[in-house]
This record gives structure tokens, sequence and C-alpha cells, in this order.
């Protein structure tokens, strides 16, 4: 799906751009001294919202970083566990375009080299 919406990324090659049009990325509503909670917008695309729920749900019950950055979350934060399900799909996002936007395999223990 993630492949068909960008149209094999050539269409959204920025993360965040495509985070938005999922849906992931919260906004908050502000207008002078009013600032209001942050939300996420209702016009995403569902069904590629659905689908990354789904693989965050799964990320978290078999990703043991994922697992420990959403307990992270909510028992020592007290976040929202809805809000950190969103963290975790934007998470998802990110990952997916640094491999396609690095060329390279996903690496579960991936070490920056500085030159």
């Amino acid at each position: 799906m993630i492949l068909i919406t960008t149209n094999e990324f050539k269409a959204i090659r920025d993360p965040k751009k495509f985070a938005c049009y999922a849906g992931v990325v919260p906004f908050v509503n502000e207008s002078g001294l009013f600032k209001g909670k942050g939300r996420v917008s209702h016009i995403a695309n569902k069904k590629l919202k659905m689908l990354l729920h789904l693989g965050a749900l799964n990320a978290i019950n078999s990703n043991q970083q994922m697992k420990a950055y959403y307990e992270r979350k909510v028992n020592q934060e007290q976040k929202n566990k809805m809000s950190t399900i969103n963290a975790v799909r934007n998470k998802l996002i990110l990952a997916v375009f640094a491999c396609v936007n690095q060329n390279r395999m996903y690496e579960k223990n991936y070490s920056r080299i500085v030159a």
C-alpha cells in the first residue's frame, strides 16, 4: 500500500509528508495566545492508517526495540496508549523511508558511521 500511494517513492519522497498524508502526525490548533491540544487529521487516508496501525501493533508484539519503546512511553512517561501507538506508526514510516532512500536492507543493530 505504501508503494502504491507513493507511486514507488517517486511522488512522495519525504517521510514527514507521507506521515501527514497517512494521518499519523498530530497538528496543534493555535491562534494568538490560545494553544490547543494536538490532534491527528481526520482527512487522512483511512485504509493506509488502518494498515499502519496493524503493523504498529504487530511491531509492538514481535520487535523487542518497539516493545521497549512502547512500554517506556506508557509506563514511565505516562503517555496515552493510542498516542504511543501513533508514535510507533511514525517510527515505522521513518524506518521504511530510511531504508528506501539509502537503498539498503533494514539492519537490526544499525550503527552510524562517522567520518
